[in-house]
């Protein structure tokens, strides 16, 4: 899924950040067990500024990081579990768990060279055969570089998916988080994703944007994919 994000992020520079990210995933009626390999590029990246979970931290600062680098991006793992289908007006409930491994380089301002930690609920709905609409909540314990000052964080989303044809589905979704860095604003994005699928399991490619709505987002986002279900 490579994608390429352009903003600020509440610095004073133009910061173009190049995100793909392999993921490999199963899935069955109650569980999905997920594992994200990211490679990132990034340019613009001011002194002292490392990238995050949730955007860019560190903003300034005498750390010296990389300008410009490239390379292993952190490593993400989670897993939810359905312990309610949906039933009538009551929504399927997915609590879930997630753990960001220290992967990237700390030295380069790919990463903060600590783990983050996430445990959340999920919840999903269905509106006629067409209509998919969902929510998030999480809380992340963000790992703390020395110097950094980091704070645990509120993580959300909601939004709705669209069967437009059995190939064709519409997703609109509002995204965002409390900032880690005090004196920030958090992230907050606009997502809008068409998926393809070329097979009934669901293999098939997306296209999406992403239009940053606070000074702690990306001005935009824009990325194509394509995955394979077996």
């Amino acid at each position: 899924m490579p994608s390429y994000y352009q903003g600020n992020y509440g610095t004073g520079s133009h910061i173009n950040i190049f995100y793909d990210a392999t993921y490999f995933q199963f899935r069955n009626r109650d569980l999905r067990l997920k594992l994200m390999v990211p490679y990132i590029s990034v340019s613009g990246l001011p002194q002292g500024a490392r990238l995050t979970g949730g955007g860019v931290v560190h903003r300034s600062g005498t750390t010296q990081t990389r300008n410009n680098a490239s390379g292993l991006g952190d490593i993400w793992l989670s897993a939810h579990y359905t312990v309610y289908q949906r039933t009538g007006l009551l929504p399927a409930v997915v609590p879930y768990a997630k753990v960001k491994l220290s992967t990237a380089s700390a030295a380069n301002g790919l990463g903060t060279g600590r783990n983050d930690y996430e445990i959340g609920m999920g919840l999903g709905q269905t509106i006629g055969t067409r209509i998919f609409p969902f929510a998030h909540l999480g809380y992340r314990f963000v790992g703390n570089p020395v110097g950094g000052n980091l704070h645990n964080i509120w993580t959300y989303d909601i939004g709705s998916s669209f069967v437009a044809t059995p190939r064709n589905i519409l997703t609109a979704m509002f995204s965002g988080s409390e900032s880690e860095q005090p004196g920030y604003a958090g992230p907050a994005d606009i997502v809008f994703a068409w998926n393809y699928n070329v097979t009934r399991a669901g293999s098939g490619i997306q296209l999406y944007g992403d239009k940053g709505l606070s000074n702690g987002s990306a001005n935009y986002g824009v990325g194509l994919g394509a995955q394979v279900v077996f």
